[in-house]
């Protein structure tokens, strides 16, 4: 059950205008043992434990998302999200301090260029609140210092100069700990490019502090479209009037939002939760995503899942509720490998002009394959030219540009490089 915060002895003297305030949320964070403890009830043991985890990794609570909290309950799901507790400084054999490589993808400070068409661009290590599980922990919270400008200066120029990149996912940290101002400067610049087709935005405000969203930073926002958001509810329990109000404002405005949910022991690895999770995000106009697989972030072993688990919850879902509820399982792959659809094994075998199916409730069909089919090619105007733009027209000879033999060496031996790296790193891992 969620608390009035006017019952919470801490806020009972705030004004409405005040929590209403997105910036008297930042300032007033819960960041010491002693502001948990003037939130929650806890055992001397408790508390012992909090004050052991301080200063390891970045802690950090919205009022707002501590008023979500069972005082009484340690296993709360908001709670265990945003209350680091002793497992935390477990660092288990298999973990990493970047998970995902993130680094090794990053050809300037702030990008990670990954995929062919586009980059994730880290425009600040700051976040209004540090959960538990994040996978970026090596790197939020470690300033909160504004980036410098130089830095976004050169990863906006590197965007420029990758004319293959038509999407850029805006991130952090938490973007929104920008004001609008400083958040627009940087949109502004990345629409200008021609090549840049979407701009995305990764954001956990509207579930930690939806005061953020406000009337505007939404007018702001929607000048730039298309532009797309990715928030990130966990549990049924993030669902508040608050959160209604700052989800209806980004669509409303004809923002489309999307949600990435991460899979965590004792959160919501039950498939009734995650159907409620669904269910929940669709009435709020937001397109259930992804769920994740936990990261090997360092000190994140006490949230991770079995692969099996995943697929159980998809299975779960697929066919028992509408497709357009059922988020993508993935395994953001280790050594960055890229993200990786993992369902259950609906193909049984292939034949010639033969497929055997499963469907969701385990009945046995077979889909008969056209014999004659070719594959078809496109001419039209348009491809010729994306053709010509990445350099693979004219019978492999580009008229600009490298050659597709060297943009096949240079990807070929980025996968050596990979995995020569993973072959150091996990060749170094205890056994």
């Amino acid at each position: 059950m969620i608390r009035d915060r006017k019952d919470i002895p801490r806020f009972s003297d705030v004004s409405d205008e005040q929590w209403s305030d997105w910036r008297w949320q930042l300032r007033h964070r819960l960041t010491t043992t002693e502001d948990f403890e003037s939130v929650l009830n806890l055992t001397e043991a408790q508390r012992r434990d909090l004050e052991a985890c301080m200063g390891k990794f970045r802690v950090s609570v919205t009022p707002y998302y501590a008023s979500l909290m069972d005082p009484d309950d340690p296993t709360d799901p908001v709670r265990m999200q945003g209350v680091p507790t002793p497992a935390e400084l477990v660092i288990s054999a298999e973990d990493l301090e970047d998970a995902v490589a993130e680094d090794f993808d990053s050809p300037t400070p702030r990008i990670t260029h990954r995929y062919p068409d586009r980059v994730l661009f880290v425009v600040t290590e700051m976040c209004s609140m540090y959960c538990r599980h994040c996978t970026r922990r090596r790197l939020v919270g470690g300033t909160e210092d504004i980036v410098a400008q130089d830095e976004i200066d050169n990863a906006i120029k590197y965007i420029e100069r990758a004319t293959e990149v038509r999407d850029v996912l805006i991130s952090g940290g938490d973007p929104l700990v920008l004001s609008d101002a400083q958040l627009e400067k940087i949109i502004r610049r990345v629409r200008a490019i021609d090549h840049v087709e979407i701009i995305r935005i990764g954001s956990r405000m509207p579930v930690v502090c939806p005061q953020r969203v406000t009337p505007e930073l939404v007018e702001m926002l929607k000048k730039y479209h298309p532009l797309y958001f990715n928030t990130h509810f966990n549990h049924p329990q993030e669902f508040t009037p608050e959160s209604k109000l700052a989800c209806d404002r980004l669509a409303d405005a004809g923002i489309n939002l999307g949600n990435q949910t991460v899979l965590m022991r004792g959160i919501n690895d039950n498939a009734a939760v995650m159907k409620k999770l669904s269910h929940k995000l669709l009435q709020y106009r937001v397109k259930p995503y992804y769920y994740y697989q936990c990261d090997l972030a360092e000190g994140t072993a006490h949230f991770r899942t079995s692969v099996a688990k995943g697929i159980e919850i998809y299975e779960s879902l697929r066919g028992h509720t509408t497709g357009f509820g059922v988020p993508t399982y993935i395994i953001d792959a280790v050594g960055g490998g890229g993200k990786t659809p993992v369902f259950p094994n609906y193909v049984i075998s292939q034949a010639p002009g033969k497929v055997v199916l499963r469907n969701y409730e385990g009945v046995i069909s077979v889909y008969t394959e056209p014999e004659d089919y070719v594959e078809g090619e496109c001419h039209c105007e348009g491809c010729d030219l994306e053709e010509e733009r990445l350099g693979v027209a004219g019978m492999f000879e580009p008229t600009h540009g490298p050659t597709l033999s060297e943009v096949w060496d240079a990807r070929m031996q980025k996968v050596v490089d990979r995995k020569n790296r993973m072959a150091d790193v996990f060749g170094k891992a205890p056994a």
